[in-house]
Protein backbone atom coordinates (compact mmCIF):
# COMPACT_ATOMS: atom_id res chain seq x y z
CA UNK A 1 0.00 0.00 0.00
CA UNK A 2 1.36 3.33 -0.78
CA UNK A 3 2.93 5.94 1.98
CA UNK A 4 2.05 9.68 2.16
CA UNK A 5 2.84 11.93 3.21
CA UNK A 6 0.16 15.27 4.75
CA UNK A 7 -0.38 18.53 6.59
CA UNK A 8 -3.70 19.06 8.15
CA UNK A 9 -5.01 21.48 10.97
CA UNK A 10 -6.69 19.89 13.89
CA UNK A 11 -10.22 21.14 15.49
CA UNK A 12 -8.10 22.89 18.49
CA UNK A 13 -6.03 25.26 15.81
CA UNK A 14 -2.60 22.75 15.88
CA UNK A 15 -0.81 22.16 12.81
CA UNK A 16 -0.27 18.56 12.46
CA UNK A 17 2.16 16.59 9.85
CA UNK A 18 3.23 13.21 9.13
CA UNK A 19 3.00 10.07 6.73
CA UNK A 20 -0.40 7.45 6.23
CA UNK A 21 -0.73 4.39 4.41
CA UNK A 22 -3.52 4.49 2.00
CA UNK A 23 -4.73 3.34 -1.45
CA UNK A 24 -5.14 7.00 -2.52
CA UNK A 25 -4.93 10.71 -1.85
CA UNK A 26 -8.29 11.00 -1.51
CA UNK A 27 -8.44 8.21 1.12
CA UNK A 28 -5.55 10.38 2.65
CA UNK A 29 -7.74 13.17 3.08
CA UNK A 30 -10.91 11.36 3.91
CA UNK A 31 -9.36 9.62 6.88
CA UNK A 32 -8.43 13.10 7.74
CA UNK A 33 -11.61 14.73 7.74
CA UNK A 34 -13.11 11.74 9.41
CA UNK A 35 -10.79 12.70 12.16
CA UNK A 36 -12.09 15.91 12.75
CA UNK A 37 -9.09 17.70 11.05
CA UNK A 38 -8.77 20.42 7.64
CA UNK A 39 -6.48 18.57 5.60
CA UNK A 40 -3.86 20.91 4.02
CA UNK A 41 -1.52 18.69 1.83
CA UNK A 42 -1.62 15.18 0.71
CA UNK A 43 1.21 13.53 -1.40
CA UNK A 44 2.78 10.53 -1.91
CA UNK A 45 6.04 9.61 0.08
CA UNK A 46 7.38 7.79 -3.14
CA UNK A 47 8.57 10.96 -5.11
CA UNK A 48 11.30 11.69 -2.72
CA UNK A 49 13.82 9.83 -4.68
CA UNK A 50 15.29 6.53 -4.33
CA UNK A 51 16.13 6.22 -0.62
CA UNK A 52 11.80 6.57 -0.28
CA UNK A 53 11.37 3.50 -2.68
CA UNK A 54 13.75 1.35 -1.11
CA UNK A 55 12.33 2.07 2.26
CA UNK A 56 8.96 1.03 1.66
CA UNK A 57 10.19 -2.37 -0.14
CA UNK A 58 11.39 -2.72 3.31
CA UNK A 59 8.80 -1.03 5.51
CA UNK A 60 7.22 -3.37 8.16
CA UNK A 61 3.40 -2.65 9.48
CA UNK A 62 3.53 -2.13 13.81
CA UNK A 63 1.54 -5.47 13.86
CA UNK A 64 1.52 -8.40 10.98
CA UNK A 65 -1.83 -9.80 10.23
CA UNK A 66 -1.08 -12.59 12.27
CA UNK A 67 -0.28 -10.28 15.26
CA UNK A 68 -3.30 -7.87 14.41
CA UNK A 69 -5.45 -10.95 14.85
CA UNK A 70 -3.72 -12.08 18.31
CA UNK A 71 -4.42 -8.55 19.20
CA UNK A 72 -8.14 -7.95 18.88
CA UNK A 73 -8.96 -11.77 19.89
CA UNK A 74 -6.86 -11.02 23.56
CA UNK A 75 -8.39 -7.08 23.78
CA UNK A 76 -12.21 -9.15 23.28
CA UNK A 77 -11.20 -12.05 25.75
CA UNK A 78 -9.33 -9.29 28.59
CA UNK A 79 -12.89 -7.03 27.72
CA UNK A 80 -15.00 -9.92 28.47
CA UNK A 81 -13.27 -10.74 31.67
CA UNK A 82 -14.60 -7.15 33.37
CA UNK A 83 -11.21 -5.50 32.23
CA UNK A 84 -11.46 -1.69 31.70
CA UNK A 85 -10.55 -0.62 28.30
CA UNK A 86 -7.20 1.05 29.17
CA UNK A 87 -6.18 -1.30 31.84
CA UNK A 88 -6.96 -4.34 28.87
CA UNK A 89 -4.61 -2.33 26.66
CA UNK A 90 -1.68 -1.46 29.49
CA UNK A 91 -1.65 -6.05 29.71
CA UNK A 92 -1.20 -5.60 26.26
CA UNK A 93 1.90 -3.88 25.70
CA UNK A 94 4.41 -5.86 26.92
CA UNK A 95 3.05 -9.03 24.58
CA UNK A 96 4.21 -8.04 20.78
CA UNK A 97 8.24 -8.87 20.49
CA UNK A 98 9.04 -5.83 18.49
CA UNK A 99 9.75 -2.62 20.13
CA UNK A 100 7.10 -0.86 17.39
CA UNK A 101 4.25 -2.91 18.08
CA UNK A 102 4.72 -1.70 22.43
CA UNK A 103 4.99 2.00 21.29
CA UNK A 104 1.87 1.63 19.40
CA UNK A 105 -0.09 0.05 21.80
CA UNK A 106 1.39 2.68 24.42
CA UNK A 107 0.01 5.24 22.48
CA UNK A 108 -3.36 4.13 22.04
CA UNK A 109 -3.71 3.46 25.73
CA UNK A 110 -2.50 6.83 26.77
CA UNK A 111 -4.85 8.91 24.02
CA UNK A 112 -7.77 6.12 26.03
CA UNK A 113 -6.85 6.92 29.08
CA UNK A 114 -7.28 10.82 27.84
CA UNK A 115 -10.84 10.09 27.31
CA UNK A 116 -10.93 9.85 23.40
CA UNK A 117 -13.10 6.66 22.25
CA UNK A 118 -11.07 3.49 20.87
CA UNK A 119 -11.74 4.08 17.28
CA UNK A 120 -10.39 7.78 17.15
CA UNK A 121 -7.23 6.49 19.15
CA UNK A 122 -6.75 3.64 16.71
CA UNK A 123 -7.21 5.88 13.73
CA UNK A 124 -4.13 8.23 14.81
CA UNK A 125 -2.07 5.29 14.50
CA UNK A 126 -1.92 6.29 10.69
CA UNK A 127 -2.07 3.29 8.52
CA UNK A 128 -1.46 0.99 11.80
CA UNK A 129 -5.19 -0.08 11.29
CA UNK A 130 -7.43 -0.23 7.97
CA UNK A 131 -10.84 2.29 7.89
CA UNK A 132 -12.53 -1.40 7.67
CA UNK A 133 -11.15 -2.25 11.37
CA UNK A 134 -11.68 1.21 12.54
CA UNK A 135 -15.49 1.76 11.38
CA UNK A 136 -16.28 -1.75 12.92
CA UNK A 137 -14.62 -0.59 16.41
CA UNK A 138 -16.85 2.78 15.98
CA UNK A 139 -20.13 0.53 15.27
CA UNK A 140 -19.30 -1.16 18.48
CA UNK A 141 -18.92 1.25 20.33
CA UNK A 142 -21.97 3.25 19.26
CA UNK A 143 -23.96 0.10 20.17
CA UNK A 144 -22.53 -0.65 23.12
CA UNK A 145 -20.83 -4.12 22.04
CA UNK A 146 -17.51 -3.48 21.85
CA UNK A 147 -16.28 -6.86 23.09
CA UNK A 148 -18.53 -8.67 20.28
CA UNK A 149 -17.44 -6.53 17.48
CA UNK A 150 -13.88 -7.28 18.66
CA UNK A 151 -14.18 -10.88 18.44
CA UNK A 152 -16.28 -10.80 14.98
CA UNK A 153 -13.54 -8.47 14.00
CA UNK A 154 -10.94 -10.87 14.55
CA UNK A 155 -12.87 -13.90 13.06
CA UNK A 156 -13.10 -11.98 9.85
CA UNK A 157 -9.52 -11.46 9.80
CA UNK A 158 -8.62 -14.99 10.84
CA UNK A 159 -11.49 -16.13 8.23
CA UNK A 160 -9.58 -14.11 5.32
CA UNK A 161 -6.26 -14.94 6.17
CA UNK A 162 -7.21 -18.57 6.02
CA UNK A 163 -8.45 -17.89 1.97
CA UNK A 164 -4.88 -15.93 1.69
CA UNK A 165 -3.48 -18.97 3.31
CA UNK A 166 -5.11 -21.53 1.10
CA UNK A 167 -3.81 -19.73 -2.35
CA UNK A 168 -0.41 -19.55 -1.53
CA UNK A 169 0.11 -23.17 -0.15
CA UNK A 170 -1.86 -24.17 -3.38
CA UNK A 171 1.23 -22.01 -5.37
CA UNK A 172 3.84 -23.31 -3.43
CA UNK A 173 4.34 -26.92 -5.31
CA UNK A 174 4.34 -25.30 -8.92
CA UNK A 175 6.54 -22.52 -7.85
CA UNK A 176 9.16 -24.89 -6.65
CA UNK A 177 9.09 -27.13 -9.50
CA UNK A 178 9.30 -24.34 -11.76
CA UNK A 179 12.35 -23.18 -9.78
CA UNK A 180 13.54 -26.47 -9.69
CA UNK A 181 13.47 -27.48 -13.60
CA UNK A 182 14.42 -23.81 -14.73
CA UNK A 183 17.57 -24.36 -12.30
CA UNK A 184 18.50 -28.04 -14.29
CA UNK A 185 17.76 -26.33 -17.75
CA UNK A 186 20.40 -23.40 -17.11
CA UNK A 187 23.12 -26.69 -15.54
CA UNK A 188 22.52 -28.06 -18.48
CA UNK A 189 22.52 -25.34 -21.20
CA UNK A 190 25.53 -23.21 -19.54
CA UNK A 191 27.95 -26.16 -18.10
CA UNK A 192 26.65 -29.55 -19.95
CA UNK A 193 25.88 -28.67 -23.37
CA UNK A 194 29.24 -26.87 -24.16
CA UNK A 195 31.31 -29.76 -23.26
CA UNK A 196 30.25 -31.28 -25.96
CA UNK A 197 31.15 -28.40 -28.32
CA UNK A 198 34.82 -29.50 -28.81
CA UNK A 199 34.11 -33.38 -28.91
CA UNK A 200 32.10 -32.84 -32.01
CA UNK A 201 34.27 -30.33 -33.56
CA UNK A 202 36.83 -33.05 -33.47
CA UNK A 203 34.76 -35.56 -35.41
CA UNK A 204 34.30 -33.33 -38.53
CA UNK A 205 30.97 -34.87 -38.51
CA UNK A 206 27.96 -33.41 -39.87
CA UNK A 207 25.56 -32.68 -37.12
CA UNK A 208 21.81 -32.83 -37.24
CA UNK A 209 20.02 -29.48 -37.28
CA UNK A 210 18.65 -30.25 -33.99
CA UNK A 211 22.13 -30.81 -32.58
CA UNK A 212 23.35 -27.44 -33.81
CA UNK A 213 20.59 -25.55 -32.76
CA UNK A 214 20.75 -26.71 -29.04
CA UNK A 215 24.67 -26.34 -29.10
CA UNK A 216 24.04 -22.84 -30.36
CA UNK A 217 21.86 -22.19 -27.21
CA UNK A 218 24.20 -23.83 -25.04
CA UNK A 219 27.10 -21.63 -25.82
CA UNK A 220 24.74 -18.69 -26.00
CA UNK A 221 23.31 -19.25 -22.70
CA UNK A 222 27.05 -20.18 -21.28
CA UNK A 223 28.60 -16.83 -22.54
CA UNK A 224 26.01 -14.16 -22.40
CA UNK A 225 23.95 -15.47 -18.90
CA UNK A 226 24.88 -11.78 -17.49
CA UNK A 227 22.97 -10.76 -19.94
CA UNK A 228 20.43 -12.61 -19.76
CA UNK A 229 20.02 -12.19 -16.09
CA UNK A 230 19.88 -8.54 -16.75
CA UNK A 231 17.55 -8.54 -19.45
CA UNK A 232 14.93 -10.44 -16.88
CA UNK A 233 15.37 -8.12 -14.19
CA UNK A 234 14.87 -4.85 -16.57
CA UNK A 235 11.74 -6.82 -17.81
CA UNK A 236 10.38 -6.92 -14.54
CA UNK A 237 10.94 -3.42 -13.28
CA UNK A 238 9.65 -2.23 -17.12
CA UNK A 239 6.60 -4.53 -16.14
CA UNK A 240 5.86 -3.15 -12.29
CA UNK A 241 6.67 0.58 -13.61
CA UNK A 242 3.95 0.26 -16.30
CA UNK A 243 1.62 -1.37 -13.91
CA UNK A 244 1.81 1.36 -11.53
CA UNK A 245 0.46 3.60 -14.14
CA UNK A 246 -3.55 3.10 -13.36
CA UNK A 247 -4.57 3.20 -17.08
CA UNK A 248 -2.22 0.31 -17.36
CA UNK A 249 -3.58 -1.65 -14.14
CA UNK A 250 -7.27 -1.25 -15.41
CA UNK A 251 -6.81 -2.80 -18.72
CA UNK A 252 -5.21 -5.33 -17.11
CA UNK A 253 -7.75 -6.50 -14.60
CA UNK A 254 -10.05 -6.27 -17.00
CA UNK A 255 -8.57 -8.76 -18.97
CA UNK A 256 -8.29 -10.78 -15.78
CA UNK A 257 -11.68 -11.08 -15.91
CA UNK A 258 -12.02 -11.87 -19.51
CA UNK A 259 -9.79 -14.67 -19.83
CA UNK A 260 -11.12 -17.98 -18.93
CA UNK A 261 -8.25 -19.14 -17.58
CA UNK A 262 -8.20 -16.01 -14.61
CA UNK A 263 -12.07 -14.94 -14.86
CA UNK A 264 -13.36 -17.84 -12.78
CA UNK A 265 -11.15 -17.26 -10.18
CA UNK A 266 -10.42 -13.68 -10.15
CA UNK A 267 -14.11 -13.07 -9.40
CA UNK A 268 -14.37 -15.42 -6.80
CA UNK A 269 -11.96 -14.66 -4.56
CA UNK A 270 -13.21 -10.41 -5.09
CA UNK A 271 -16.71 -11.46 -4.92
CA UNK A 272 -16.06 -13.59 -1.26
CA UNK A 273 -14.17 -10.88 0.00
CA UNK A 274 -16.55 -7.91 -0.47
CA UNK A 275 -19.61 -10.21 1.16
CA UNK A 276 -17.58 -10.97 3.80
CA UNK A 277 -16.35 -7.72 4.45
CA UNK A 278 -19.60 -5.99 3.78
CA UNK A 279 -21.63 -8.75 6.15
CA UNK A 280 -19.64 -8.07 8.73
CA UNK A 281 -19.47 -4.24 8.55
CA UNK A 282 -23.64 -4.35 8.35
CA UNK A 283 -23.57 -7.16 11.17
CA UNK A 284 -21.91 -4.84 13.27
CA UNK A 285 -24.66 -1.75 12.90
CA UNK A 286 -22.61 0.15 9.91
CA UNK A 287 -24.78 1.89 7.44
CA UNK A 288 -24.92 -0.32 3.96
CA UNK A 289 -23.16 3.04 1.84
CA UNK A 290 -20.47 3.36 4.56
CA UNK A 291 -20.25 -0.16 4.46
CA UNK A 292 -19.73 -0.50 0.55
CA UNK A 293 -17.52 2.93 0.96
CA UNK A 294 -15.08 0.38 3.05
CA UNK A 295 -15.49 -2.75 1.21
CA UNK A 296 -14.52 -1.57 -2.09
CA UNK A 297 -10.77 -1.33 -0.83
CA UNK A 298 -10.53 -4.95 0.42
CA UNK A 299 -10.68 -5.69 -3.64
CA UNK A 300 -7.63 -6.04 -5.38
CA UNK A 301 -9.63 -5.70 -9.14
CA UNK A 302 -9.59 -1.76 -9.94
CA UNK A 303 -12.60 -3.10 -12.65
CA UNK A 304 -14.86 -4.42 -9.61
CA UNK A 305 -13.39 -1.77 -7.09
CA UNK A 306 -15.35 0.82 -9.92
CA UNK A 307 -18.41 -1.34 -10.37
CA UNK A 308 -18.77 -1.32 -6.54
CA UNK A 309 -18.41 2.26 -6.48
CA UNK A 310 -21.14 2.44 -9.26
CA UNK A 311 -23.22 0.57 -7.30
CA UNK A 312 -23.52 2.54 -4.50
CA UNK A 313 -24.32 5.63 -6.48
CA UNK A 314 -27.57 3.26 -7.48
CA UNK A 315 -28.20 2.14 -3.85
CA UNK A 316 -28.18 5.91 -2.99
CA UNK A 317 -30.83 6.79 -5.70
CA UNK A 318 -32.61 4.08 -3.81
CA UNK A 319 -31.86 0.97 -5.69
CA UNK A 320 -31.48 -3.02 -4.20
CA UNK A 321 -27.85 -4.03 -3.34
CA UNK A 322 -28.20 -6.95 -5.78
CA UNK A 323 -29.85 -5.11 -8.40
CA UNK A 324 -27.11 -2.12 -8.43
CA UNK A 325 -24.13 -5.09 -8.40
CA UNK A 326 -25.45 -6.66 -10.75
CA UNK A 327 -25.89 -4.10 -13.26
CA UNK A 328 -22.10 -3.93 -14.17
CA UNK A 329 -22.34 -7.77 -15.07
CA UNK A 330 -18.76 -8.29 -13.17
CA UNK A 331 -19.96 -10.59 -10.21
CA UNK A 332 -21.44 -13.77 -10.47
CA UNK A 333 -24.92 -14.33 -10.93
CA UNK A 334 -25.57 -16.69 -7.75
CA UNK A 335 -23.82 -14.23 -5.62
CA UNK A 336 -26.45 -11.73 -6.97
CA UNK A 337 -29.70 -14.17 -6.53
CA UNK A 338 -28.01 -15.09 -2.93
CA UNK A 339 -28.05 -11.29 -2.06
CA UNK A 340 -31.26 -10.68 -3.63
CA UNK A 341 -33.06 -13.23 -1.12
CA UNK A 342 -31.31 -11.88 1.45
CA UNK A 343 -32.63 -8.31 0.82
CA UNK A 344 -36.13 -9.89 0.67
CA UNK A 345 -35.84 -11.68 3.68
CA UNK A 346 -34.29 -8.62 5.54
CA UNK A 347 -31.60 -10.82 6.45
CA UNK A 348 -28.83 -9.38 3.99
CA UNK A 349 -26.45 -9.54 7.09
CA UNK A 350 -26.38 -12.83 6.79
CA UNK A 351 -26.79 -13.75 3.43
CA UNK A 352 -23.92 -11.88 2.65
CA UNK A 353 -21.87 -13.76 5.46
CA UNK A 354 -23.10 -17.20 3.75
CA UNK A 355 -22.20 -16.08 0.01
CA UNK A 356 -18.60 -15.39 1.40
CA UNK A 357 -18.21 -18.78 2.41
CA UNK A 358 -19.83 -20.32 -0.68
CA UNK A 359 -17.20 -18.69 -2.75
CA UNK A 360 -14.38 -19.60 -0.12
CA UNK A 361 -15.21 -23.08 -1.12
CA UNK A 362 -15.61 -22.34 -4.67
CA UNK A 363 -12.08 -20.76 -4.76
CA UNK A 364 -10.77 -23.54 -3.02
CA UNK A 365 -12.38 -25.96 -5.40
CA UNK A 366 -10.97 -24.12 -8.60
CA UNK A 367 -7.48 -24.00 -6.93
CA UNK A 368 -7.34 -27.75 -6.38
CA UNK A 369 -8.69 -28.12 -10.01
CA UNK A 370 -6.35 -26.09 -11.64
CA UNK A 371 -3.37 -27.29 -9.30
CA UNK A 372 -4.16 -30.81 -10.73
CA UNK A 373 -4.26 -29.57 -14.38
CA UNK A 374 -1.58 -27.66 -14.06
CA UNK A 375 1.48 -30.02 -12.01
CA UNK A 376 1.55 -32.61 -14.41
CA UNK A 377 1.37 -30.60 -17.46
CA UNK A 378 4.37 -28.65 -15.91
CA UNK A 379 6.16 -32.22 -15.94
CA UNK A 380 5.12 -33.23 -19.03
CA UNK A 381 6.49 -30.19 -21.01
CA UNK A 382 9.34 -29.54 -18.88
CA UNK A 383 10.67 -33.26 -18.66
CA UNK A 384 10.26 -33.20 -22.65
CA UNK A 385 12.11 -30.13 -23.13
CA UNK A 386 14.97 -31.84 -21.04
CA UNK A 387 14.76 -35.47 -23.02
CA UNK A 388 14.87 -33.50 -26.11
CA UNK A 389 18.10 -31.36 -25.32
CA UNK A 390 19.25 -35.05 -24.18
CA UNK A 391 18.53 -36.55 -27.36
CA UNK A 392 19.68 -33.98 -29.35
CA UNK A 393 23.33 -34.66 -27.99
CA UNK A 394 23.15 -38.74 -27.53
CA UNK A 395 21.72 -39.29 -30.48
CA UNK A 396 24.48 -37.91 -32.70
CA UNK A 397 26.75 -40.04 -30.38
CA UNK A 398 25.21 -43.23 -31.13
CA UNK A 399 25.21 -42.43 -35.06
CA UNK A 400 28.75 -42.04 -35.29
CA UNK A 401 29.27 -45.20 -32.76
CA UNK A 402 27.03 -47.25 -34.82
CA UNK A 403 29.04 -45.70 -37.93
CA UNK A 404 32.38 -46.64 -36.84
CA UNK A 405 31.33 -50.20 -35.45
CA UNK A 406 30.44 -50.96 -38.68
CA UNK A 407 33.58 -49.82 -40.96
Amino acid sequence: MPLFRYKAVTPQGDSIEGTMEALSREDVVGRLQEAGNLPLEAREAAGGGFGGGIEQWFRRAPLSGAEMVSFTQQLATLMGAGQPLDRALQILIDLPDNDRARKMIQQVRDVVRGGTSLSAALEQQHGAFSRLYINMVRAGEVSGSLQATLRRLADYMERAAQVRASVINALIYPAILMTVVVIALAVMLTSVVPQFVPLFESLGQELPWYTRLVLGVGQFFAGWWWAILLSVALLAWAGARRLADPQARLRLDARLLEWRLTAPLVSRIETARLARTLGTLLTNGVPLLTAMSIARNVLDNRVLMAAVDEAAEDVKSGAGLAYALGKSKRFPRLALQMIAVGEESGELDAMLLRVADTFDIEVRNTIDRLMQALVPALVVVLAGIIGLIAISIVLPILQLAQTLGVQ
